[in-house]
């Protein structure tokens, strides 16, 4: 089972769940799907990072923030973005596999099952959490259909991995059709409101359960 760090604390998520994280801009989307990883991560779960937005070394450095001190976590991170920005030439790491795009789905989909592969056999972490941050990149790059289909596929392969997959995307970047016809992919969704009076933003749960 996987939990949900402090925003449902008392959430249980079943192996091969997908939960997407939705909310417009500045609402800490990005933040709360980190935080999920890396509750996961200082309990000893891999975790795996598609990054269609940040370099690798940014969403590194970002999770080695948000994880407990003296913590040395299984991290894995598919670059999409570095590649396409032609800042000099890349090679495959442990820790780092390149996509050439967020075009390139076929790319990133066979980066993500080296990495599932890997954690699971080389490593022996059998308990995974897959951050792909954001659909709303993707969704600049390729129709709806594309993605619909990379998505299927994607939600597919951690459902089949016992994963635990987390999807961040920009509720007021894409028309009422598009939302919800992405939502059918997921089991259960967070959506983060607007801030006001400077307190946290609303959060409301769909196929979670306590």
């Amino acid at each position: 089972m996987y939990d949900l760090a402090d925003v449902l604390p008392d959430a249980e998520i079943d192996p091969g769940t997908n939960l997407l994280i939705a909310g417009p801009p500045l609402t800490g989307k990005r933040q709360l799907a980190f935080d999920i990883l890396a509750s996961g991560a200082n309990r000893g779960d891999g975790s795996i990072v598609v990054t269609t937005k940040d370099s690798a070394s940014k969403v590194l450095e970002s999770f080695t923030d948000s994880v407990g001190p003296g913590v040395d976590p299984d991290i894995g991170v598919v670059d999409c973005v570095t590649k396409q920005r032609g800042i000099g030439s890349v090679e495959d790491d442990p820790r780092v596999k390149y996509a050439s795009s967020p075009v390139d789905m076929t790319g990133i989909g066979i980066k993500l099952s080296e990495f599932l592969q890997d954690f699971y056999e080389e490593r022996g972490v059998t308990e995974n959490r897959v951050l792909l941050s954001s659909v709303s990149t993707l969704l600049m790059y390729s129709d709806l259909q594309t993605v619909f289909r990379f998505l299927h596929v994607f939600t597919g392969r951690i459902q089949s991995a016992d994963a635990m997959g987390i999807y961040v995307i920009d509720s007021t970047s894409h028309d009422a059709q598009t939302m919800n016809t992405l939502k059918q992919l997921f089991d259960a969704s967070i959506e983060l409101g607007e801030r006001s009076d400077g307190n946290e933003p609303r959060i409301r749960t769909a196929g979670l359960s306590s």
